[in-house]
């Protein structure tokens, strides 16, 4: 390398913001205030300022504006601040696998998922890559992928979760489910309007309204009458198999029941308000081998071949 060469690199390598400013930057943008991202560096809110201090100097521009006692980002540093949280993604993941961590796999999931499905398929899929080690968070809680150390989640939504790539996995469908003790004797399929007169179990489930209302009828007060109040849908199923009542249930969650006669399906309305079930992950991450290896196994599974990008609300639980 001559001189010349050596002049423009260390031009360069001084053109370069501090790295230690840029990844305050980063931890600002994503926790959204200073005071979260010291917090998460390990900093005192001072040491956090004076680095971004350090950062607007070296770049010439202003990051954040003052707006009484709140710092607000630029529409630059907005702009550029995604970019810089996908960069660390990459260093992490490089990181990871020298570390040997490329083969751990966290996955969080709701309670009503892991327990109807997961739970009894997840074997299969550590069978077919038994070098992955497979961390799973039963949780019904939302997942920040921004603090949070989960390489994927499976939630249910509508899917408009900006800035995170996600596939369609199946339909989030519902219509009532019994024991077959509780419409013995009676002629199926049933009118929906005699559901009217069968017990409930979570009367007060908004998906009572929508399956009513979808058939025809109204609710006549059943909405708020007193009754077994359940936490997840896996509950409710139980209570159902337990000839509780009518659970309001989604049919692909419950395939095996149904098809061995443990619950039955009295009524032909099924009602959809545009939610699914996806496989959720940060973008940067898509091409990491344990997700795209457990992305294919899903959706193989679930016979579903939709992969959404990722957009520019959170899944809630079921």
């Amino acid at each position: 390398m001559d001189v010349a060469d050596k002049l423009s690199l260390s031009r360069i390598m001084r053109r370069s913001p501090p790295l230690p400013a840029v990844r305050v930057f980063e931890a600002i943008a994503r926790c959204g205030t200073f005071t979260a991202a010291a917090n998460e560096l390990g900093m005192t809110q001072a040491a956090v300022s004076y680095q971004i201090k350090v950062l607007e100097e070296r770049l010439g521009v202003s990051l954040f504006q003052r707006r009484g006692r709140r710092a607000v980002m630029t529409d630059a540093a907005a702009r550029v601040a995604g970019q810089l949280s996908e960069a660390f993604d990459k260093i992490d993941a490089a990181f990871d696998e020298l570390r040997g961590e490329e083969t751990i796999l966290r996955i969080s999931a709701s309670s009503t998922f892991t327990e109807r499905w997961l739970a009894r398929h997840i074997g299969s899929f550590q069978a077919e890559n038994p070098e992955v080690d497979i961390r799973l968070d039963v949780s019904n809680r939302y997942v920040d992928f921004a603090s949070e150390d989960v390489d994927v989640a499976i939630r249910w939504g509508s899917g408009d979760w900006p800035g995170l790539a996600k596939d369609r996995l199946f339909d989030l469908d519902f219509t009532p489910m019994c024991a077959p003790r509780l419409v013995d004797g009676m002629e199926l399929p049933l009118p929906a309007s005699a559901a009217l007169a069968m017990r409930w179990i979570n009367p007060q489930d908004h998906w009572w309204a929508a399956w009513l209302s979808d058939n025809g009828l109204a609710a006549d007060g059943r909405l708020t009458q007193k009754g077994v109040m359940v936490d997840s849908q896996a509950t409710e199923g139980l209570a159902a198999l337990a000839g509780q009542g009518l659970a309001m249930l989604t049919p692909a969650l419950w395939r095996g029941e149904l098809k061995d006669g443990l619950l039955v399906a009295p009524f032909t309305g099924v009602s959809h308000q545009g939610e699914a079930y996806w496989l959720v992950y940060r973008p940067s991450q898509r091409r990491a081998l344990r997700i795209t290896r457990f992305r294919q196994w899903m959706l193989a599974s679930f016979g579903s071949s939709t992969i959404e990008p990722a957009d520019t609300a959170r899944p809630g639980v079921r």
